[in-house]
């Protein structure tokens, strides 16, 4: 009986696990493929807000999957790994089209690599090296994306890891119950 209930588990982490991997690839696949070719203006900046709103959205929604989950630790992997691509991706996009519109925003111009490179060094707070923002635009932007990253890592994290708890408590209290 035992043997099943480890083959079970398993079974379960290797499923979260792929969906994890997944849906990264595909966010990060939807970026490379996505054409992004309209320029950047207001609409950018109201894609931006939109989509930052749907990330809000998702951790929301995240957050109530992983107290009712069977194995919330699990559950919250997979929304850190969709969530946070989703996040990343983003800023990515509004980058590009920056990058597109007015070259010099920029230290050096950007491909679709060169923003995921500049938004994960933002993100994880290792300062600017060979990519900085150089015009009030691009300064602004990223400071935007600071904010919202402090945001992300602080709040957001805190919620997930709250989350978590009470779905252990939810579960251990259930198995409790059981006669």
């Amino acid at each position: 009986m035992e043997g099943n209930a480890a083959r079970r588990r398993r079974r379960v982490l290797a499923g979260h696990a792929l969906r994890s991997v997944v849906w990264a690839v595909l966010i990060t696949a939807l970026f490379y493929l996505a054409p992004l070719d309209r320029g950047f203006g207001v609409l950018t900046v109201v894609t931006l807000v939109a989509g930052l709103g749907l990330f809000g959205w998702l951790v929301a929604w995240q957050v109530r999957a992983i107290t009712r989950a069977e194995y919330p630790r699990l559950r919250a992997m997979e929304a850190l790994a969709t969530a946070l691509p989703l996040f990343v991706v983003l800023f990515c996009v509004t980058y590009f089209l920056l990058s597109q519109e007015v070259p010099e925003s920029f230290s050096e111009p950007l491909n679709r690599t060169d923003t995921l490179y500049f938004t994960v060094t933002v993100f994880a707070t290792v300062g600017f090296g060979d990519i900085a923002p150089v015009t009030e635009l691009s300064r602004a932007l990223t400071t935007v994306q600071m904010v919202a990253d402090l945001i992300v890592v602080g709040v957001i994290a805190k919620v997930l890891f709250g989350a978590v708890r009470i779905g252990v408590r939810r579960r251990e209290t259930a198995e409790g119950s059981d006669p």
